[in-house]
């Protein structure tokens, strides 16, 4: 195993590296959340990874993405993740897919190719499908809930998705998914209320993906506001989803 995740190979032993070696995951969405996901992974010896992303990297991100920088400004974040992940590994396995994750394009992915699939996304329909997909394969799944609006990450957990409050995400998630006969959904999620942002958000479509619109992410249908974020929110989100796929993964129970 390279030194380079010495460190790690303290805590969870060799077999576990090994394991993390040899896994593949897919992350869908490399923003806010999805990035710190896919660069926790990359650094803790997850030998494959999987990036969806349809964006690209523009100056409102520059704020909280951890794959935005001044250098990667106009790069697709699917290039700029890749670019990072290997600089952190060369030997990891990259597959990148830049487009836009709908129901439309679903028969594009064969989950059962995965070891764990991440939900790093914000459209629902796009949500549902990645939870309906992996179960259909008896995949693991964990999903991010919302991380816009928010400033406390003390208030990020992790629970089951008919365990959750307070989140409206998270209660439009827990309706669909029980019309559909899911059972269980492993989430990260803040029981914080949303804080209005203070104005107008002016930012650009050039930082809405390609092939969605702005309607396409608000849980209730109606035109959405730019959601106020920052540096702490979104990434402990990203971290904390991370730690549970090494976890899964490795069938960790020491804690």
């Amino acid at each position: 195993m390279s030194e380079r995740f010495s460190r790690t190979r303290l805590l969870l032993g060799r077999s576990a590296m090994e394991t993390l070696k040899n896994s593949r995951v897919i992350v869908f969405g490399v923003g806010g959340v999805g990035g710190y996901v896919v660069e926790a992974l990359a650094r803790s010896g997850v030998g494959a990874i999987d990036i969806v992303d349809n964006d690209t990297v523009c100056m409102s991100n520059l704020n909280r993405q951890i794959i935005a920088t001044t250098s990667t400004l106009g790069m697709y974040k699917v290039d700029a993740a890749e670019q990072r992940m290997l600089d952190i590994n060369p030997d990891i396995k990259v597959t990148k897919h830049c487009m836009f994750y709908l129901p439309e394009t679903a028969d594009r992915f064969d989950f059962s190719q995965y070891d764990y699939v991440v939900d790093a996304i914000d459209t629902v329909t796009g949500k549902i499908q990645i939870v309906m997909q992996a179960e259909e394969m008896h995949v693991p799944v964990i999903s991010s809930m919302g991380a816009g609006n928010k400033m406390n990450p003390a208030q990020l957990e992790v629970a089951d998705i008919y365990q959750t409050s307070v989140c409206p995400l998270a209660k439009v998630m827990r309706r669909e998914l029980k019309k559909r006969g899911i059972k269980k959904l492993k989430v990260v999620y803040s029981k914080e209320p949303a804080i209005t942002p203070l104005t107008e958000s002016t930012e650009s479509s050039e930082c809405i993906p390609n092939g969605s619109s702005s309607k396409d992410a608000n849980p209730v249908g109606q035109r959405k506001r730019i959601p106020g974020s920052n540096a702490f929110v979104p990434s402990v989100a990203g971290l904390i989803i991370a730690s549970e796929v090494v976890k899964d993964l490795v069938n960790y129970q020491r804690e």
